[in-house]
């Protein structure tokens, strides 16, 4: 029997006076996994996931997290649901570790707090005042606050925002923890290395719906071509070259003596047929690459390259 959804979104619309925010979004999380929501701003990202927290109520539609409203039954899942927020919500003359030791209180069976304090590098700064706090520093702690109560599902908004490279690792690796324990985690993020690392579902959203869903391999394959570049003499005969290649192969010299074979897909049989044929002429490719759509490529190419504001 296939497991409940951990969060099930149907028809979402959220307006803010004369604007549409949210237009008839879907989404589905599914239980146990990491699902990063992508978007440019202004695409409806955020007022979806904060309708999904309990924090705006829908115009129309139906939001459900674990299986419950998280308006109506907001009491229930409180203790369920970790959330990390950017900004607000803390006194800022509280101490950083007191701040954390107060969240676990408030839960049945939170975390050990000094071990959650130490593999996010929050030693340092324990007695330190929040508003004393760095930007890294904040965004560790509100990503312990998160998680310390042992949630079933978490939002993580941005949360290696402002990290340097050890503690976004140290990020990541809490995250890749918190799936093997089966807690479901939705990730906003704007670093497409970063979903591209955790997530196992990728939804991009613009326009206030949800425009493509999937994991990261299965977007960045999609109806795409694949690319083999190489260097060497210019002026190569390349119909000579397409001869040996498979029906509906391109090839190009984009510059003198920079080549570029397209196929979708590029396999290793044509891989083998492009160095044969190298090897024919006494042609010895240099700086030879396969080049692959990343998450950004799929990204920009659907919600353009235009700067929102």
């Amino acid at each position: 029997m296939e497991a409940e959804p951990a969060v099930r979104v149907s028809g979402l619309v959220k307006r803010y006076g004369p604007k549409t925010a949210v237009d008839g979004l879907d989404l589905t999380v599914a239980s146990g996994t990491v699902t990063a929501v992508l978007g440019p701003n202004g695409a409806g990202k955020t007022t979806t996931v904060e309708t999904c927290e309990g924090y705006r109520r829908p115009d129309a539609g139906t939001v459900r997290v674990l299986g419950l409203d998280p308006v109506a039954d907001a009491a229930q899942l409180r203790p369920r649901v970790g959330v990390m927020l950017q900004s607000g919500g803390v006194y800022p003359g509280a101490r950083a570790v007191e701040i954390l030791r107060h969240t676990a209180k408030l839960h049945a069976h939170p975390l050990d707090v000094d071990a959650l304090v130490a593999r996010l590098g929050l030693e340092s700064c324990g007695r330190t005042a929040y508003r004393r706090l760095s930007g890294g520093q904040r965004q560790r702690l509100a990503l312990a606050m998160a998680v310390v109560g042992r949630p079933e599902l978490v939002f993580l908004d941005e949360p290696t925002a402002g990290l340097d490279p050890q503690a976004r690792r140290a990020t990541w690796d809490l995250v890749r923890d918190l799936r093997a324990d089966g807690v479901t985690v939705v990730l906003t993020t704007h670093a497409m290395d970063e979903a591209e690392e955790l997530a196992d579902d990728v939804a991009i959203v613009d326009g206030g719906r949800v425009i493509a869903q999937g994991g990261t391999e299965q977007l960045c394959r999609a109806g795409a071509e694949d690319s083999l570049r190489f260097s060497g003499p210019p002026g190569l005969d390349l119909g000579a070259l397409l001869k040996t290649l498979p029906d509906g192969t391109a090839a190009a010299e984009l510059s003198p003596g920079s080549y570029q074979v397209r196929a979708a897909p590029l396999d290793p049989q044509l891989l083998a047929a492009v160095a044969a044929w190298c090897a024919g002429v006494g042609v010895l490719p240099d700086r030879l690459a396969v080049e692959r759509r990343t998450l950004e490529d799929v990204f920009l190419e659907l919600t353009g390259r235009d700067l929102r504001s």
